[in-house]
């Protein structure tokens, strides 16, 4: 199914500043990019970079005053995953490399809070059939509830509130996954159904592929707004710290934000 997305952002300078960028459809297997566009009205520059584990860019600017970004694209999923539940755990000792880093602690995920939580609430299910008791818990004990949280909101403080937005769901699912000694990571993406439109944001867990080869990465949807087979990725990270659509050094004044994902 196709899906098409537009975005726009209007922000205010008050002097030169660099800006980091990251709201594009990532290029990459899963996903199929139809068509795509990024208008702006950036000043002194404007450049791409490689974006965390290589899966999407980010954009530089550097630029002062009002600065307009357009973003067009027409974005056909065609990931083929198996069901969480039925996957198992990967021995630890047998994970890749690039895979390691997303056991440990993060800015907003601390795991080592959540491993008696998780050994006491979970402790009879291991691989995918724990990754799917986690998302059952936070579907049943948790309430979505825009505006409850905010840019310094951990999954401990969200743990303890019960309530948040997509970022807080992630966050939690993932503290709760490392907790278990399974890999997980932040990820940014486009789904039809978000509601309130905006930006979404899932986790992904590392369980051992079901042929028995090495693992793969399965996205983790506790707010339940966004099926895998709709989900367009941007981008991903440790947790929202690596995979913000805006990140700004310096004074910025955020005017206008608005997000369009629809079925073609």
């Amino acid at each position: 199914m196709k899906l098409d997305i537009e975005t726009h952002l209007t922000f205010t300078l008050d002097q030169p500043t660099d800006v980091l960028l990251q709201i594009e459809a990532a290029h990459i297997p899963e996903q199929e990019i139809l068509s795509c566009s990024l208008d702006h009205s950036a000043g002194e520059h404007f450049a791409r970079v490689p974006a965390n584990d290589m899966i999407g860019e980010r954009t530089w600017m550097r630029a002062k005053g009002e600065v307009s970004i357009d973003y067009r694209a027409s974005v056909e999923p065609c990931r083929d995953l198996s069901p969480v539940p039925s996957l198992d755990p990967l021995p630890t000792h047998l994970l890749p490399g690039e895979v390691v880093p997303y056991l440990f602690d993060s800015r907003y995920c601390q795991a080592d809070r959540f491993q008696a939580f998780v050994d006491a609430e979970f402790g009879d299910s291991q691989g995918g059939q724990r990754v799917e008791a986690i998302r059952e818990w936070l579907t049943r004990k948790f309430a979505y509830v825009p505006g409850a949280s905010g840019p310094h909101t951990t999954a401990l403080d969200s743990f303890v509130e019960r309530r948040g937005v997509c970022r807080d769901y992630a966050h939690v699912t993932i503290a709760m996954a490392r907790a278990s000694m399974i890999p997980a990571r932040y990820v940014s993406l486009y789904g039809p159904d978000v509601d309130p439109q905006d930006f979404h944001a899932v986790a992904e867990v590392f369980l051992a592929s079901d042929d028995g080869e090495g693992g793969e990465w399965q996205p983790v949807d506790a707010t339940g707004m966004v099926e895998a087979a709709e989900m367009v990725k941007i981008g991903v990270g440790r947790d929202a710290a690596d995979v913000s659509f805006l990140t700004s050094f310096g004074q910025l004044n955020l005017r206008d934000k608005t997000v369009s994902v629809t079925r073609g």
